[in-house]
């Protein structure tokens, strides 16, 4: 590997890194993690990350591709379309199509792009057992134009590590800063970066399986901390995003 001198983020709330810090002390997350990992290796990376919470694919095609092609990356992540598949209604189709287009365009950038599949919702929240098919079809389209296009893939789906609670915040959809740090971890091995390995993938030790109980705190949790929230800010056609713009607009040395 020859090394990255220009990476850019794109994505919605998990890359920009909600639930790792918050909004008060800063925001860390995956991304600028991997930033950190690919900067110690091969000094001098510039890093941009254009992820704004709430985002659907549609907007990165809009909004944020654009301005990453226009910063000549040789780097990319893209994690997006969690807010797609658990969007109600028929949209879902257009959403898959419009990832297609998004990743033809990444593909003929000349940069290297690493995208990620989503983990099996139903092993962390029973509700994810309806959104299961959206997750498992959206996951087939992101292997297929990972394998078409030759992208490094993070597959999160099977990944015994995904299941246990603590890597999940206390909305149990965003990771936690263990779960940033595992994303990271994952990303690195992906992109063959010297020292990444795939213990990232294995479950804790001494961690036993997810009981009906501990399901159920998760159910909890996520209806009050994701659902409630959704639902009240749909009710006033608003989105989480709202206002918000990219925290690291621009290519600008990583921090130390």
């Amino acid at each position: 590997m020859a090394g990255y001198s220009r990476y850019v983020a794109m994505g919605d709330s998990q890359t920009e890194g909600l639930w790792d810090g918050d909004d008060n002390v800063g925001l860390m997350g995956f991304a600028d993690r991997l930033a950190v990992l690919i900067d110690e290796h091969y000094p001098g990376l510039t890093y941009a990350n254009l992820a704004v919470r709430g985002r659907r694919i549609r907007n990165l095609l809009g909004e944020q591709l654009p301005r990453a092609l226009a910063m000549r990356p040789d780097l990319v992540t893209v994690c997006i379309g969690m807010n797609d598949v658990t969007r109600p209604g028929p949209h879902f189709d257009r959403a898959l199509a419009d990832l297609d287009d998004l990743y033809n365009q990444l593909a003929g950038s000349g940069a290297t792009v690493a995208t990620t599949t989503f983990p099996d919702l139903a092993k962390i929240v029973p509700v994810g057992r309806l959104l299961g098919p959206r997750v498992v079809r959206i996951n087939e389209a992101i292997r297929a134009a990972a394998e078409l296009h030759g992208f490094r893939l993070v597959d999160l789906y099977c990944a015994p590590s995904m299941t246990e609670a603590d890597t999940w915040s206390a909305d149990r959809v965003h990771g936690s800063a263990k779960g940033h740090a595992l994303f990271a971890a994952a990303a690195a091995e992906a992109l063959g970066l010297p020292g990444s390995n795939h213990d990232w993938t294995l479950a804790s030790e001494g961690a036993a399986p997810s009981s009906v109980r501990s399901r159920t705190h998760s159910q909890l949790l996520w209806t009050q901390n994701m659902l409630m929230p959704w639902l009240w800010r749909h009710a006033r056609g608003r989105s989480e995003g709202d206002g918000r713009t990219p925290r690291r607009p621009r290519l600008d040395p990583v921090p130390a």
